[in-house]
């Protein structure tokens, strides 16, 4: 099942991406930490996930931990994952019972991997994407890149269900979204970033960190910056893009 992005951008932020014609892969590709992240996948082993995000938070390489961890699966050729450790190197497995097609790709910035794909192109256009997408925030930039991976054939079995996790350097996430059974699960990402960016992604900027114990206690500057959204949004027209119901 799956294909996923990691990618860690120039600030340390590190999200995960990942869609799949499998119920709720978020709930069990994506790991992420404050300095490194795993996703893995194919005939999924979330131990690789738990397991390997603890160690390469603990200081330990990516490839060293991989190795590992494929020496110790019984079951690793059924397996995929990659990896980015906290000095930002990426490494891949793709195990050769992984269905195809299947296969990864690693560079400087973001890794992509994939099983039962429609094609060589879907990670190809992903990561082809991602590089070119430079100027965009984060969270858009990954979304674009996997749009064009679903363009290029996606899961080769379907669609169902999407993710996109994102850490600013905190074990805790900065944005966490789910799609977990949709027709268009991409496009339900696109949806709840859009309502993220009403309100929940202003407030965030509020919420503490390990270096920012108390966060922003004094919450009127985020009231004032949600309001002056929420103005600037009924004077352009734009209709909110949630399904909250409001009580009389």
């Amino acid at each position: 099942m799956t294909w996923s992005l990691i990618a860690r951008d120039r600030d340390g932020t590190i999200g995960i991406a990942v869609a799949s014609r499998f119920f709720a892969c978020g709930s069990l590709v994506p790991y992420i930490g404050r300095r490194s992240a795993v996703a893995t996948q194919a005939f999924v082993n979330p131990v690789w996930g738990t397991e390997g995000l603890r160690r390469m938070e603990a200081g330990e390489d990516a490839r060293s931990v991989l190795h590992d961890l494929v020496s110790r699966d019984h079951g690793a050729a059924q397996r995929q994952a990659h990896l980015l450790d906290a000095e930002g190197h990426f490494v891949a497995h793709t195990g050769s019972d992984c269905i195809e097609w299947a296969g990864h790709l690693t560079g400087k910035d973001h890794s992509v991997a994939g099983n039962m794909l429609a094609g060589p192109d879907v990670i190809a256009e992903t990561a082809r994407v991602y590089a070119a997408c430079e100027d965009l925030p984060l969270p858009e930039r990954m979304l674009t890149a996997m749009e064009a991976g679903e363009a290029a054939g996606g899961d080769k079995r379907g669609r169902q269900a999407a993710a996109l996790r994102i850490h600013r350097c905190t074990a805790h996430p900065w944005l966490d979204m789910r799609a977990d059974d949709h027709a268009d699960p991409l496009a339900e990402l696109r949806r709840l970033l859009a309502v993220a960016a009403e309100r929940y992604l202003i407030m965030a900027e509020a919420i503490p960190t390990e270096t920012r114990f108390s966060g922003l206690p004094d919450r009127r500057d985020i009231d004032q910056r949600i309001a002056e959204a929420d103005d600037a949004r009924a004077r352009t027209g734009r209709p909110t893009a949630s399904f909250a119901t409001s009580k009389d």
